[in-house]
């Protein structure tokens, strides 16, 4: 800055200009800053968070043994539960336990032995939509980013290719086809670029008749000779029997290439 010229006639003279170090003061370290944004980076990185994913669905799974969840086809539904909170809180625990790789046929037939062919079909439709959500979202959050650099193989990017692009036909016919195994398509439909609400309304659609043919035969299992029984036996073997076909032709196929 430039002084005030006096008024005797003399020149002005400059005062050297502060510096931002006189300004601001002298600069402190912070060490504890850059660590912590680095264990930070380590915790948020890709890997990580699969690794989280890994030990979550293992320490589930190890959960689902533990409490052995197929006591509810000799023992029963807790007394303290019943009319519409039954269903909700028995559609919940089917969704949390499809992520801990319960199968579902064992949740199905439970379903329609606990609460009858109508409320046992809402009850299973509602958790498998829940259980697929589930795992589509914490797959989605934690396993991503990390397993998408590994599709590398023509299968694996033909896959990810036409659930990506194709991701409510694709997941429609994976439901309606018997024997793709529940939890492997949810999460191979979370690594795909596949959109959240066409994976649900695929789930809800193409689960239908798989699902009201389990819950039929639970329900009517005190009386396996019945024409509805039978009938839903019938729905049960046929597409496995006819995915077991296609499959068997299928592989045959790729061995001669």
């Amino acid at each position: 800055m430039l002084d005030a010229t006096t008024r005797s006639g003399g020149t002005a003279t400059a005062t050297p200009r502060a510096t931002a170090t006189d300004l601001a003061g002298p600069l402190s370290p912070a060490p504890a800053t850059g660590f912590a944004s680095r264990c930070a980076r380590v915790l948020l990185s890709p890997w990580s968070r699969l690794s989280l994913l890994v030990l979550l669905l293992g320490t589930a799974a190890s959960l689902m043994l533990a409490l052995e969840p197929q006591r509810l086809l000799t023992d029963g539904w807790p007394a303290q539960l019943g009319g519409a909170a039954a269903v909700v809180a028995y559609a919940v625990a089917y969704g949390v336990c499809t992520v801990a790789f319960v199968p579902r046929p064992l949740l199905n037939l439970a379903a329609g032995a606990l609460f009858g062919s109508q409320l046992g079909l809402g009850a299973a439709l509602g958790g498998t939509v829940l259980g697929a959500g589930l795992a589509f979202c914490l797959g989605r959050a934690l396993g991503q980013e990390a397993l998408r650099p590994l599709l590398r193989g023509r299968w694996l990017k033909a896959a990810d290719d036409q659930l990506s692009r194709h991701g409510f036909r694709s997941m429609l016919a994976a439901r309606l086809f018997p024997g793709i195994p529940f939890a492997a398509s949810n999460y191979c439909a979370a690594v795909s670029r596949m959109g959240l609400l066409p994976f649900l309304l695929a789930t809800a659609l193409g689960s239908i008749p798989n699902t009201a043919a389990y819950v039929v035969a639970g329900a009517r299992a005190s009386t396996p000779t019945s024409p509805a029984f039978l009938i839903a036996l019938a729905c049960i073997a046929v597409p496995g029997l006819a995915g077991a076909v296609v499959a068997w032709r299928k592989r045959h196929q790729l061995r001669a290439r």
